[in-house]
């Protein structure tokens, strides 16, 4: 999520855990930057921009860490701090939960962090919420801000704390729930189609848990479906766009290539501008403003060649000209027809020849 988000998770947490024993603003501030704690290994210096966009959310998020950082982290906040020292296990647990919080927040984005690192490797990425959600971040903002305005825990502070946790906690729920409910709806509307994804993905589209991005995965392709919760009929338009893996079958020893497609599990497309070969992580971003495109090969003598990867410019807008009223509708449940993404359809040039291996 947003560094806001999580600043502001972390001081609720650590308020619940320590405003009522070392006060308010004190307990508000630590959690919040003990909330942002996980994030700062964007400081830690990697090879290249593609060991910086799977590796982001590595250690530092692993709940296997949390565990091993709260004793030396708390002990030494105690010690630093005398007159918490009667609080110690209280101190001990908003260290735990400020930090793991933090990742299990993370790992409800699609995205996702290496949750369980080193015991399992691979990145957890549900997709049941936005990187950014106001209709999660708000409430946590407002009792932060109390906290910090009043700094004295109260009776009132503390009803009010309770709720905007159990609703917080509650939308998220709600998100892997609706997420649930949409890809099985997702599989029934792609057989009316006449389509057979073997995986099928939803998450949550910007800023809100009512509309979905559906991705329908095949071996030579790819379906985007848009859902709403308040979707005013059921049927609803499936875009088809080419993946371009007679590119990508001659990247098998491409190490770039490698990390790409483990981090996002296959959902990825090729394409190729001139003589250089780029894959896309179809998951970020909407059709065809992928956040995340790196070049990773050159074509040299119709032979594919490895190349020190670059993160590709975003030559089209992430959000497209008309993409903000078609989400707003899309959101409200109307039926409506995504101008960018048929556009990006129409000028879609036919697959190249597959290069030799």
């Amino acid at each position: 999520m947003d560094s806001l988000t999580q600043f502001v998770l972390g001081a609720a947490v650590s308020s619940a855990c320590l405003g009522g024993k070392i006060g308010l603003r004190k307990a508000a501030l630590l959690g919040g930057l003990l909330g942002t704690l996980p994030d700062l290994d964007v400081l830690q210096p990697f090879a290249d921009p593609v060991d910086s966009f799977v590796f982001h959310r590595g250690w530092s998020h692993s709940l296997v860490v949390h565990v091993a950082a709260t004793p030396l982290i708390g002990e030494a906040l105690v010690r630093v701090f005398k007159s918490w020292k009667e609080h110690r296990w209280r101190v001990w647990a908003a260290v735990f939960l400020c930090l793991s919080t933090h990742a299990l927040l993370d790992a409800l984005t699609i995205y996702g962090t290496r949750l369980l690192w080193p015991l399992y490797p691979d990145p957890v990425g549900v997709g049941s919420v936005f990187i950014i959600d106001p209709v999660y971040s708000l409430p946590l903002l407002f009792i932060v801000l109390w906290a910090f305005i009043r700094g004295r825990w109260s009776d009132a502070f503390k009803t009010g704390l309770s709720v905007v946790l159990v609703l917080t906690t509650g939308y998220l729920a709600w998100g892997i729930g609706a997420k649930t409910y949409m890809e099985a709806r997702a599989e029934r509307l792609f057989k009316q189609a006449g389509v057979a994804p073997q995986r099928i993905l939803a998450q949550a589209a910007p800023f809100n848990t009512l509309l979905w991005k559906v991705i329908g995965l095949e071996e030579g392709r790819y379906h985007n479906l848009y859902l709403s919760v308040l979707d005013d009929q059921d049927t609803q338009p499936v875009y088809t766009h080419a993946r371009h893996l007679e590119l990508s079958s001659c990247l098998d020893d491409n190490l770039s290539f490698q990390k790409l497609d483990w981090f996002s599990h296959g959902f990825f497309r090729a394409d190729r501008k001139g003589d250089r070969v780029s894959i896309s992580d179809l998951r970020m971003g909407l059709t065809p403003g992928y956040t995340f495109s790196f070049t990773v090969a050159e074509l040299e003598a119709e032979t594919l060649r490895e190349v020190a990867p670059v993160r590709g410019l975003l030559t089209r807008r992430a959000i497209a000209e008309g993409d903000w009223d078609w989400l707003k509708a899309r959101t409200l449940g109307k039926s409506t027809i995504r101008p960018a993404e048929i556009a990006f359809i129409g000028a879609t040039e036919p697959p190249v020849p597959e290069p030799a291996c």
